[in-house]
């Protein structure tokens, strides 16, 4: 029989006990520590897995950035150069700004042999495609340059940022991917369900609704470099069968390429978190707000009231085209008055790369709100 002597305890009651709160104990830990890991049953995903109490997907409480690598593929052309330059000095100015995920940045140059900006950006060599394969579509060397890219290049970061060169960076860009979810810009013109009869080409009924395919390009897009690895093979070999039947390549035309990612993606059971913030593309978009990136893929066309003058060369005017065989002078003239926000911001942007520094005569700088 259990009991006390002179008043106390047994040793041996105060064994039980003891065992008995780390039996206890022990049991609670274990079964704390298998809700958070999801159990033994559950799926085996970062996404899946969420703490009891806040019901937070673990890659959303990372402690830290999660830095993405800046990618964009280019050519050796003046064009491209320009552009890239731009681009690149934007990318080191916002970079280090408070909010931005923004890692290491690579120019990934598709035409075989390196130029004369090797030492002003970081730039990764990669072979175009065979002469005449590309039927002078250019833009399908950026599968293939990035299949190149991912098998060959040193990338430190888990993420990449899918870039172009008419891309400027005005807000700091943090990381819209998460778990295995990539972030991706909506295209207007980008509509899979109105041309389901040429998707069905290259993504059959058996692979899902036609809806799974995104509207979206390749850029800007942020994502997973292990899921890009696997979707770059895909997307480049679906941009040649695109180009390679005659009803898929009037239909797309020059966004074939873009058709050809969403579909890459839509095949290995991608899908994009879709983000509007994540950029703006003038002259439709007004303004900046808290936008990441300017597209200046439009010309921009107004009369010295300020009024747009789309489809007619305007008094005032910025069109990157105009400048295909060198960079914009540095004596550009400023936008009149009224000209919206967004194109104030983006013109700015190129007085500032060209000249360095902010001419006297800019007065006006206050309208303009985004980073600078």
């Amino acid at each position: 029989m259990i009991g006390r002597k002179n008043g106390r305890a047994s040793p041996l009651l105060l064994v039980l006990l003891a065992l008995g709160i780390f039996f206890v104990t022990y049991n609670l830990l274990t079964m704390i520590i298998s809700n958070r890991t999801g159990g033994g049953d559950s799926l085996d995903t970062s996404f899946s897995r969420s703490d009891p109490v806040t019901q937070m997907p673990e890659d959303f409480k990372t402690s830290g950035k999660l830095l993405f690598h800046v990618a964009l593929t280019a050519t050796d052309a003046p064009y491209s150069k320009w552009q890239c330059r731009i681009m690149y000095y934007w990318y080191k100015k916002v970079k280090e700004m408070p909010g931005s995920e923004m890692g290491g940045f690579t120019r990934v140059l598709h035409s075989g042999n390196p130029d004369n900006l090797m030492e002003e950006i970081p730039t990764f060599v990669v072979d175009p495609l065979p002469e005449g394969l590309d039927r002078g579509y250019i833009v399908l060397n950026r599968p293939w340059a990035f299949v190149q890219w991912l098998e060959k290049a040193t990338i430190e970061e888990d993420y990449i940022l899918m870039a172009e060169p008419d891309h400027v960076f005005v807000n700091p860009l943090p990381n819209l991917a998460r778990g295995g979810y990539p972030a991706a810009f909506p295209f207007f013109y980008i509509k899979p369900t109105e041309h389901e009869n040429v998707i069905r080409k290259f993504y059959p009924k058996d692979m899902g609704p036609v809806t799974n395919v995104d509207p979206i390009g390749n850029s800007p897009v942020i994502i997973k470099k292990s899921t890009l690895e696997k979707i770059a093979p895909t997307w480049m070999n679906v941009s040649l069968s695109m180009k390679d039947d005659p009803e898929t390549d009037k239909a797309f035309g020059w966004v074939l390429e873009m058709y050809a990612y969403a579909v890459a993606s839509a095949l290995h059971g991608v899908q994009h978190t879709l983000r509007k913030d994540f950029m703006l593309q003038p002259p439709w978009d007004l303004e900046v707000g808290k936008k990441f990136i300017i597209h200046y893929t439009y010309g921009c066309d107004y009369s010295l009231k300020g009024e747009l003058t789309y489809g007619k060369v305007g008094e005032w005017r910025f069109d990157k085209r105009s400048h295909l065989r060198g960079p914009p002078p540095r004596n550009l003239s400023l936008p009149p008055p009224g000209v919206p926000e967004s194109v104030v911001c983006y013109y700015i942007t190129f007085v500032l790369r060209l000249n360095e520094f902010i001419f006297a005569n800019l007065k006006d700088i206050s309208r303009i709100s985004c980073t600078l």
